[in-house]
């Protein structure tokens, strides 16, 4: 059998590349996507025994959130955008601003978790991650019920996940809302693009594959609207210039090539080397 971390980083490349093809704001789609990796995801782990206590608190931490947040995100933004109210700027800012303390009294509620989880700690690990410790002391409002696929808290630490990205999310819709960029940026000019829409992806993709945005744990049409907004930017069809980048026969980094380059020109300069 496959490695599993083998196994669910190529099912979870997969899975992001459907999200690209299904279209941006295809949240429905995006959704569906998640849903079926998830159980290919199970269907594995039903024939898959744990090595180690470790190994367990590896997929239970890292691997199963990784899924099930993006699946938990997409369902937020769906049920958020199936239900938004018509109506004028006022309206649609007390109907984000509504969510957005919703988000607040969750993370108010879960206030010591979430500072475990932010914090990077690992003492109760294994109480939180693994099957052998869970503890029907604890608070279980986010508890799934299959008890053989599921620890006291890998889907609240998925909900944490889903709903940081959510709340970004929501953040740049009332952003969005309540000003138009060049109003958004002042006293900064307005910034222009002045690369190819090509570079712009390749540079989206490198900030998600680095983790570098939310540690990871955002979806590329987010980064793909954030650079948008940012730039005064329309970048269509980002799925398939990706895919044109993919096929590159030399360097598959163009951009980021060129990026380096003209950092070290640029610092030799200033130094005058």
């Amino acid at each position: 059998m496959e490695h599993l971390e083998h196994y669910s980083a190529r099912l979870y490349r997969a899975m992001e590349e459907e999200i690209g093809k299904a279209g941006q704001g295809n949240f429905r789609g995006a959704l569906l996507i998640c849903k079926k990796a998830l159980g290919k995801l199970k269907r594995y782990m039903s024939g898959h025994a744990f090595r180690s206590a470790a190994e367990e608190v590896v997929f239970f931490k890292e691997i199963k959130p990784r899924f099930y947040s993006r699946f938990i995100y997409f369902i937020n933004v769906y049920n958020f955008q199936l239900q938004r109210p018509a109506g004028g700027e006022a309206i649609q800012r007390d109907y984000i601003q509504m969510h957005l303390a919703g988000l607040k009294t969750f993370f108010d509620r879960n206030r010591a978790f979430y500072s475990y989880y932010r914090a990077g700690m690992r003492q109760l690990d294994e109480a939180y991650y693994t099957r052998s410790g869970f503890d029907v002391q604890a608070e279980l409002e986010d508890f799934e019920e299959d008890e053989q696929y599921s620890t006291s808290h890998d889907y609240k630490l998925s909900k944490v996940i889903a709903n940081e990205n959510f709340g970004a999310y929501l953040n740049l819709e009332l952003a969005r809302l309540q000003a138009a960029p060049e109003t958004l940026l002042q006293p900064f000019r307005p910034a222009q693009w002045t690369a190819t829409q090509t570079d712009a992806i390749e540079l989206i993709y490198a900030l998600k594959a680095s983790g570098s945005v939310n540690n990871g744990n955002i979806d590329i049409a987010e980064l793909v609207g954030i650079f948008e907004y940012t730039f005064s930017i329309e970048l269509k069809e980002y799925y398939h210039k990706y895919t044109d980048i993919t096929r590159r026969k030399k360097d598959m980094s163009v951009f980021l090539s060129k990026l380096r380059d003209g950092l070290l020109r640029w610092i030799d300069a200033k130094m005058g080397l």
